[in-house]
This record gives structure tokens, C-alpha cells and sequence, in this order.
């Protein structure tokens, strides 16, 4: 009896281990719809677009440095589009949906996407060999830059139930792409509280509210009004708010006719200016070439040179006075502005029910059928792999750990040994820093209207390393400006605009000719020129 009790004991512990277990199991494979490692060459698996447009090759290849293989965009100026169509179309509308998957951009990006499309059933007829950019989606997540554009794209098209035509949605205020060469891993977690988390590398980068009119663009729920498109301003009505004044006369003093400069009659011509000296003078080491045909290509000239005695004088050819404000200007004479007393204010639509206007709990989103990757880039070199959807955040944290993070860390350490043997690990690292600083500054949501200038900055600054000191002064200054604002107020803010210079830079090219220190006496000559050319202009 008591050997039976023990037995029924020890039956209900391991049942209830194996259930805790099961509950607890973290890589449940239930929770994992789909997921591509690219270990297996994607041919026959992943259908490759047949379209004229998308001429650019797909290879199966190894992330420089690994062993682990990935898709790998490997040329140049293209235009590519693959998909894979899932086994079963993914519901987007029951619990948490996890998109994630890798890129590395080996070659950096000056001009490219990297991002996915998830795509919803297609029309009947479709077929994978058909796929384009036209090829309708659900979501659309992953990295794009180019020029000012610098953004983790999360788009989602979501149908009208009104009108039944499909909308894109697109975040506000999207994370920037890091502007490295590294594996980064993107994490878009879709719940069912109507919310979506951007994640770069497992750190949280952006929340949103799918239903929140401040979080997409345009929102998912249309205004309750719009303007009624019949209605017409009255042909009578004055929006005018300040008008000439017509009792104003013109004043008999006002000269219409007087130049804006005139010759500064007290400037006097500088002691030592050659006037009897051209500015430039034919090259005396040119050599008519020895093709040159003088009855097909005409009498041969030397080019011509900065003449090298106007680079130690004031000046050489015939000196005229400078130009002088005229005191006297006024310009073109205009009567005065007064308030109009016909002003109506800014006229209006009258505002009517919008006949598209719909509510909702919830995003009503398409399945996922398929998954595609259609994008134009200038570099080559982009790497995915490890595309997964889950069901599981815990399941897409554990793929990071695995998948991911271990070849991060080594590319990490390799960039690191890389600066330290070139002799650049402290400059490189603190350029580093200061640009990761200024693209997680451009994301702050309250200067979403200054991004695209400041991004313009970071990029000039990340090809012209001369240009950093300057992007870093006219970023500084865009920040206080608009916090001063903040606090004190004003109207009509606008992106003060700094300007930032080159250094000066003499170039090299494959015609330089001579040795170094002919080079350099050429450098010299050619600087002095120019600071005499400034100080004529100055005289």
C-alpha cells in the first residue's frame, strides 16, 4: 500500500516537473513560424525575380570573418528582388508577432536599402517570379540611407474598410542605421495592446501606438472632418491682410536712379602695382605636343599661368578705384504697408463629415504569405541572414544570443585589433563615438523638423573628416537654439543655418609631375597667388 502511495507520489512530481518544464520552455518550437539561416543555399528555396528591372546577382556566401553563411548582395548599382513564399500565411492579429533578422553591411552604404518586405497574399495568378516593387505588402522593416534619408523603416499598409483601398502607414521618427560595418540585428515586436518596439542589436529604440495619430504618418484612424472639396472661396472675399497705402507719396528727395556702388574716389593705387604686368602669362615649360596638326586642331597656344611677379606685387594690369555703398541708394520707391480694412481673415473650407472615416481597437492587419527582399543599392557587400518570425520574444532574445551576438563580438574585437595595428584606435574610436552621438541626437523626437539639416551635416562630416569640427559647431548650435525657444518661446522657428568650410586642401592628382619638393614650391606659388588675388579685392 505504501509502496503504491510512493509510487502515485513520485508519478504526479515528474508530471508536474514535465509540465512546469514545458510551460517555462523558452525555444518552444511551436513558437517559431519561420526562421532562415542561409546555412543551405537559398536556390530552389528562395525564387529569384525574373523582371528586366532587377538585373542584380544574389550569392550564397560567408560573412567576411565567419563560417556562418548569409544572402549576399554582391554587386554594385542594382536593382534586386527575392522572395520566399512561407508554408502557411502568418496571422498578425493573435498575440505577439516578433519580425527580426540580421544585416551587415560590409562594404558600409552610401546609397542603399537593407530591409524586408513582409508580404500579404497576393492576387490569384501571382507568381514568385513575378515579384516587384508593385508586389503588395504587409509590413516593411529594416534599414535605408541615402543623401538626408538615415532611418529603420517600419511601414505597415493597412485597408480602408470604408473604401477598401490600402494605406501606407510610416513611424514617426524612426531610429537611424548604424554607420558601421558590424552584423546588426533589427527587432520589430508586434502585441496585441495595439503597440510596436523597434529594437537595434536587443536595446529598445522606439515604442509605438499603432493607433496614435503623433506615432504614424499618416494616421491609421482618418480624421473625423475634411475640408469639403466643392466649396469655393467667395470672389469677393479679401484675405489680404495688409495692403499698400494709397494716400502714401513719393517723397521728391527719392532718387530712383542712383546706383547701389559707386568708385571709392579716396582709394589710391597701391605703391608697386605692375601695370605694365598681365595677370597671366603662357606657361614658358609648355611644349607643343608632338600630334598636334595646326590644320586640323588650329595654331597651337601655351596654356595660360598666374603670372608669378603679380604674386609678390599689389597687383598687376591696370588698377581701377573699388567699388564703394552709395550713400545716396534707395532703390525703387514703394508706398508703405497699412492694415486692410477689407481683410477677412484666411478663408476656409467649410469642414464636412469624412465619408472614409473608421474606428477601430486594433489593426486590422493582412498575413504574412511571403517574404521578400526588393531593393536599389549603390554598394555592394549587404549581407541577411537569420530571418525569423516568432511568436516568442523570448525566442528572438535567444536567437540574438546565439546567432548573432557571438559573431558581433568577434567582428568587434577585429575592428578594434584593426585600429590599434593602423595606429588609429584612439582618433577612430572617438570619431566613432561623436557620429553615433550626433545620429541618436538627429532621433530625438522634438527635433524631427531640423533631422533632414542635421543629418545633411553628419554625412558632409563623415566624407569630408575636415568638415567634423564645424558639423559638431552647427549641431551644438541648432540644439540651443531650438531649446531657447523652447523655454522663452517664439514664433515661426526656423533651423538656423551654419555654415561650415573645407579647409583648404592642395590635391594630388596622376598629372603632378616632378618631385616633392617642386610639388610643394608649385603649392606655395599657387597660395600666394591667391593671397594676392584677395588682397586686390581687399584694395
Amino acid at each position: 500500500m505504501m509502496m503504491g502511495l510512493l509510487a502515485l507520489l513520485l508519478l504526479l512530481a515528474f508530471a508536474s516537473l514535465q509540465l512546469f518544464c514545458f510551460a517555462d520552455d523558452d525555444n518552444n518550437d511551436d513558437d517559431v513560424v519561420f526562421y532562415e539561416s542561409f546555412e543551405e543555399s537559398f536556390e530552389g528555396r528562395w525564387i529569384v525575380s525574373n523582371k528586366d528591372d532587377y538585373k542584380g546577382l544574389w550569392k550564397h556566401s560567408k560573412s567576411e570573418g565567419h563560417e556562418d553563411y548569409g544572402l549576399l548582395v554582391s554587386e554594385k548599382a542594382r536593382k534586386y528582388a527575392i522572395v520566399k513564399v512561407v508554408d502557411e500565411p502568418v496571422s498578425l492579429k493573435d498575440g505577439t508577432t516578433v519580425l527580426q533578422f540580421e544585416t551587415r553591411l560590409q562594404s558600409g552604404i552610401e546609397c542603399g536599402g537593407a530591409y524586408i518586405k513582409f508580404l500579404r497574399p497576393q492576387e490569384a495568378g501571382w507568381k514568385p517570379e513575378e515579384f516587384d516593387n508593385k508586389s503588395p505588402y504587409s509590413i516593411m522593416f529594416g534599414p535605408d540611407k541615402c543623401g538626408t534619408t538615415n532611418k529603420v523603416h517600419f511601414i505597415f499598409k493597412h485597408k480602408n474598410p470604408k473604401n477598401g483601398e490600402y494605406v501606407e502607414h510610416h513611424l514617426k521618427y524612426p531610429p537611424s542605421v548604424p554607420s558601421d560595418k558590424l552584423t546588426h540585428v533589427y527587432t520589430a515586436t508586434l502585441k496585441l495592446d495595439k503597440e510596436v518596439k523597434i529594437m537595434i542589436d536587443g536595446e529598445e529604440k522606439k515604442k509605438a501606438n499603432f493607433l496614435a495619430a503623433e506615432d504614424f504618418d499618416p494616421p491609421l484612424i482618418p480624421a473625423k472632418t475634411i475640408p469639403d472639396p466643392d466649396d469655393k472661396k467667395p470672389e469677393d472675399w479679401d484675405d489680404k491682410e495688409k495692403i499698400p497705402d494709397p494716400n502714401a507719396v513719393k517723397p521728391d528727395d527719392w532718387d530712383e536712379d542712383a546706383p547701389m556702388e559707386i568708385e571709392d574716389e579716396e582709394a589710391v593705387k597701391p605703391e608697386g602695382w605692375l601695370d605694365d604686368e598681365p595677370e597671366e602669362i603662357d606657361d614658358p615649360e609648355a611644349t607643343k605636343p608632338e600630334d598636334w596638326d595646326d590644320e586640323e586642331d588650329g595654331v597651337w597656344e601655351p596654356p595660360k599661368m598666374y603670372n608669378p611677379k603679380c604674386a609678390i606685387a599689389p597687383g598687376c594690369g591696370e588698377w581701377k578705384r573699388p567699388m564703394k555703398s552709395n550713400p545716396a541708394y534707395k532703390g525703387k520707391w514703394s508706398p508703405p504697408l497699412i492694415d486692410n480694412p477689407n481683410y477677412k481673415g484666411v478663408w476656409k473650407a467649410r469642414e464636412i463629415p469624412n465619408p472614409n472615416y473608421f474606428e477601430l481597437d486594433k489593426p486590422d492587419f493582412e498575413p504574412i504569405a511571403a517574404i521578400g527582399i526588393e531593393i536599389w543599392t549603390m554598394q555592394e557587400g549587404i549581407l541577411f541572414d537569420n530571418i525569423l518570425i516568432a511568436k516568442n520574444e523570448k525566442v528572438a532574445k535567444s536567437y540574438r544570443e546565439t546567432k548573432w551576438k557571438p559573431k558581433f563580438e568577434v567582428e568587434k574585437e577585429r575592428q578594434q585589433a584593426e585600429e590599434e595595428a593602423s595606429g588609429l584606435d584612439f582618433l577612430a574610436s572617438i570619431k566613432r563615438k561623436v557620429f553615433n552621438a550626433l545620429y541618436q541626437i538627429a532621433d530625438i523626437p522634438f527635433l524631427s523638423n531640423y533631422k533632414p539639416q542635421i543629418l545633411d551635416h553628419i554625412k558632409k562630416a563623415e566624407k569630408q573628416p575636415n568638415l567634423t569640427m564645424g558639423v559638431l559647431v552647427s549641431t551644438v548650435a541648432i540644439i540651443l537654439t531650438i531649446f531657447l525657444k523652447l523655454i522663452f518661446g517664439g514664433k515661426n522657428q526656423q533651423c538656423p543655418r551654419i555654415e561650415t568650410k573645407p579647409v583648404p586642401v592642395v590635391a594630388e592628382t596622376s598629372d603632378d609631375q616632378g618631385s616633392d619638393g617642386e610639388k610643394v614650391e608649385k603649392a606655395e606659388k599657387n597660395e600666394a597667388a591667391a593671397a594676392a588675388r584677395r588682397r586686390r579685392r581687399e584694395t
